[in-house]
């Protein structure tokens, strides 16, 4: 099939590879020596790690560019923070501890209400070990120079002692709604029963260093505090995200050393053999040795050029293992398939000239794959691609030097028939006299003269491989196939989008007990949204102007997301100023003359903002209700971002809450997945069709990657896996690992000499069919651990790991095996013997 010959590049890519192979087996000391220099060397980066630590959440996990980080930098510019403290107006969350008691009866009786009382008085006394300053020495001030209270203290005590009804969720002047929880209400709608109170305590944040002391203070007597029998006490801090995601790291490092201690046993088990000399244990452990050398040099070297360390790449090192001991597997894979004879140099251009360019697919595949992921918005996603990335290729290198190196040496220990541990002369195993593990070696096939076929390789050449390929066993296959796709598909639409604050810090940390509680009892009534008017020239006192307000505010509060009225709106309150004084608030003098005397005496003087007697911006509040899930954040920002932009085409709105900085990652999170998954697949096809010598082949491999990314995605919902910038990461890995089966077993089945389909199949699986197997078995074990971690981060990866190394591996044993046989691929055109008739081509490469 001359149409289907695509090998211009792989052929002389593969004579290259040969050459150097060559090179290496002649000269192993100069390829041996130079990666454990420049390791030392690079590895010293390390001492930089503290300084490149970037754990901000914000800067990590939300888009870079968000429309939310732009708004902030508005409401900051023309609305500043004024002396009189007010949380509602507040740009960003503030600096702040936060409490939440809560009594399953009832917390408004007299006995709980006094142990709150109790905690609010605990609180004011805090002081921090290296500062004297108290919390009222720190606190935000009221225009009476006071601390600014919780004004719900207030109306408890009045309840309590005077018997005074709450309203619920405005009292008076104050909103209750997130103030007091697990609300029962009477036919009056006062509170009747509730089952939590939540208090804030707001700090300066002109003296970071002190109010970061206060606020570790705070937590530590919290920490510490005995647990009540009446209430339970739930504490929060302004630090406590940042704090709780940096504590992630302690409860992943003791897992590296279990790591490494398991990828080197699966290693060294799978390469076992009872003959003294073929025994291939220092090689696996040599291999295991370089995935090790490649992540200090790779990381070290980004760590001297600046680059932050998230603590999203902390999962990195088990994920390099896995992909350096693959590689490793099918160098082995294929020296074994070379005549033990031959000079050394000779097996490892062989050696080279067959695994080299299946290596340098996967590892190109994984390479761009990463570095794709650099596009994205999100830090935490472009820090752990840069390293994960880097440290492919530098395992790549070193596998090509190091590793083939010390294969080389190695193989010249077995060409001297020298023992694997002690490297003394044994004798040469016979028919008659059998290899063993201590005193007789070097066994090998007498008419291939090759090392002797492993029991599993057998297996897959003599069992497996025929029996997939019968006829009843593909439409099995295919059956089983379209299971899965359909599994998949389903789970693809029960996805959710969105990363849970709370899933950043560890599981036993004190803040997942916070959130739980306020979504428990305080998830009624959601954040009061800004509605900022950016339209210098709109004129308020018009009654155009205030009916084209009245109708967006209508369309805002027509949402079962938005709390009736409960909006907060310094024109609303001027008009019943103006009414009480008998103003004609419709004259643009009158107007803009009383304008700065209501502001002083109503409080909303930091609702506007005027320059040269005009309102520059302007801004309302709009409470919302009802938000509890991820899905309910997402939906609220998307209503509140589209009524503002429609509700009436002149008018410039702009929308904005701090949370709206988390929310942001919504609108970009799907979009973003699907742009680097279609970019990452589409230059896989490319490599593909350069490197593996048959199109058709090179589309299966893209097919696989599709197949592949696709389970992960539906079967990741399915085991509650949201998709973010966390789960992101793991399909960008996904994209990468689900070319390395597929293309190594594709690559295998092109270059086969066998005649026909059935058989370049099984010849295909008889090659790489225990590789595939040990790389999968050995990419498992090095991210087993992370399932016992307590970090939603870490259980995640593993999670996602888990299901792309586990579809792609069955994707390079079975699907794709079968698959291919529906097509003839051979890579050579078919030649004239010398009698005159045509006989198919042999593959020039094979595995």
């Amino acid at each position: 099939m001359s149409t289907c010959k695509t090998d211009c590049i792989e052929k002389p890519i593969s004579r290259g590879f040969g050459k150097l192979g060559r090179i290496v087996g002649r000269y192993p000391w100069m390829f041996l020596i130079p990666p454990l220099i420049i390791s030392a060397g690079l590895g010293a980066g390390f001492y930089f790690l503290e300084d490149r630590e970037s754990n901000n959440i914000e800067d990590q996990f939300t888009p870079k560019n968000g429309p939310a980080k732009a708004e902030r930098a508005y409401v900051k510019e023309h609305f500043p923070q004024g002396e009189e403290f007010s949380s509602l107006r507040l740009y960003t969350d503030g600096t702040y501890a936060s409490l939440i008691a809560v009594y399953s009866e009832n917390i408004l009786t007299k006995d709980a209400f006094q142990e709150v009382l109790e905690l609010d008085k605990t609180v004011q006394r805090i002081k921090a070990d290296e500062s004297p300053k108290t919390f009222s020495d720190l606190c935000v001030k009221d225009r009476d120079l006071k601390c600014v209270s919780n004004p719900i203290l207030n109306i408890v005590s009045d309840y309590v002692t005077n018997g005074i009804p709450i309203d619920y969720p405005q009292h008076k002047t104050e909103f209750t709604g997130t103030a007091i929880g697990g609300v029962d209400q009477d036919p009056n709608k006062s509170v009747k029963t509730a089952q939590a109170i939540r208090l804030f305590y707001y700090l300066k944040e002109d003296n970071k260093t002190e109010t970061d002391l206060w606020l570790k203070k705070f937590i530590k007597i919290f920490s510490e505090r005995k647990a009540s029998k009446t209430i339970s006490v739930s504490y929060f801090t302004s630090i406590s995200r940042e704090e709780e995601f940096d504590a992630n790291s302690k409860t992943v490092i003791p897992l590296f050393s279990v790591t490494y201690f398991l990828a080197v046993t699966v290693s060294i088990m799978s390469c076992l053999r009872l003959d003294c000399v073929r025994n291939k244990v220092w090689v696996a452990t040599f291999g295991v040795l370089s995935a090790g050398l490649a992540v200090l040099s790779s990381f070290g070297l980004l760590l001297f050029c600046g680059m932050p360390f998230v603590m999203t790449v902390a999962s990195a090192p088990f994920l390099i293992l896995g992909i350096g001991v693959d590689d490793m597997f099918i160098m082995i894979s294929c020296w074994q398939k070379t005549k033990v004879h031959d000079k050394v140099e000779d097996r490892m251009a062989e050696t080279y000239e067959h695994a080299a360019v299946s290596i340098t697919i996967t590892t190109l595949t994984n390479v761009f794959a990463f570095y794709i992921g650099l596009l994205t918005p999100f830090g935490s996603v472009q820090s752990f691609c840069m390293y994960t990335g880097t440290a492919i290729l530098f395992c790549y290198i070193y596998n090509i030097t190091f590793f083939g190196a010390f294969l080389a040496l190695n193989g010249q220990r077995e060409g001297s028939n020298r023992h694997w541990l002690t490297c003394r002369k044994v004798k040469l195993a016979d028919e008659h006299n059998k290899s063993n593990a201590c005193s007789v070696g070097g066994a090998y096939d007498r008419k291939t003269e090759k090392e002797e076929e492993m029991p599993i390789d057998i297996f897959f050449k003599k069992h497996y491989g025929p029996f997939l390929t019968k006829p009843w066993t593909k439409v099995l296959v295919v059956l089983l196939y379209s299971g899965y796709l359909a599994g998949s598909i389903y789970g693809c639409f029960q996805m959710q989008e969105g990363i849970d604050l709370k899933n950043l810090a560890p599981d036993d940390s004190y803040v997942a007990p916070y959130y739980n509680n306020e979504d428990i009892y305080f998830s009624e009534y959601g954040p009061f949204v800004m509605l900022v008017i950016e339209d210098e020239n709109f004129k308020y006192w018009g009654k155009f102007a205030r009916e084209i307000l009245n109708m967006c505010l209508n369309e805002f509060e027509s949402s079962d997301m938005v709390a009736k009225n409960r909006t907060i709106f310094w024109l609303e309150s001027y008009e019943k100023y103006g009414d009480n004084k008998s103003l004609d608030l419709s004259d643009e003098n009158v107007f803009m003359l009383n304008l700065p005397t209501f502001l002083a005496v109503s409080g909303f003087k930091q609702d506007l903002n005027i320059s040269n007697n005009k309102i520059v911006a302007s801004r309302l509040f709009i409470p919302t209700a009802n938000i509890r899930t991820a899905i309910d954040e997402k939906n609220m920002l998307n209503f509140f971002r589209d009524t503002a932009s429609t509700c009436f085409p002149n008018l410039d709105l702009m929308v904005y809450h701090p949370a709206f900085i988390y929310y942001d990652q919504y609108a970009v999170i799907i979009s973003n997945t699907i742009q680097n998954t279609v970019l990452a697949t589409v230059i896989m096809l490319v490599i593909s069709l350069l490197l593996i010598p048959h199109p058709l082949c090179s589309l299966w491999v893209t097919f696989a990657i599709a197949s592949v990314i696709v389970g992960v995605a539906g079967f990741m919902a399915l085991w509650d896996v949201n998709l973010d910038s966390i789960s992101m990461i793991n399909l960008i890995i996904c994209i990468g690992f689900s070319v390395d089966f597929s293309a190594h077993i594709s690559y295998a089945f092109v270059s086969s000499k066998e005649k026909t389909a059935n058989g370049k199949a099984i010849d295909g699986l008889y090659h790489l069919g225990y590789p595939i197997l040990q790389g999968a078995v050995s990419t498992i074990a090095g991210v087993v651990v992370l399932s016992a971690a307590e970090s939603y981060i870490f259980r995640t990866f593993f999670k996602i790991m888990f299901l792309v190394i586990s579809f792609g591996a069955l994707h390079g044993i079975m699907f794709i095996p079968i698959f291919l046989t529906f097509f003839e691929c051979s890579s050579d055109q078919d030649e004239k013997d010398q009698s005159g008739n045509k006989q198919q081509s042999t593959g020039s490469l094979r595995h």
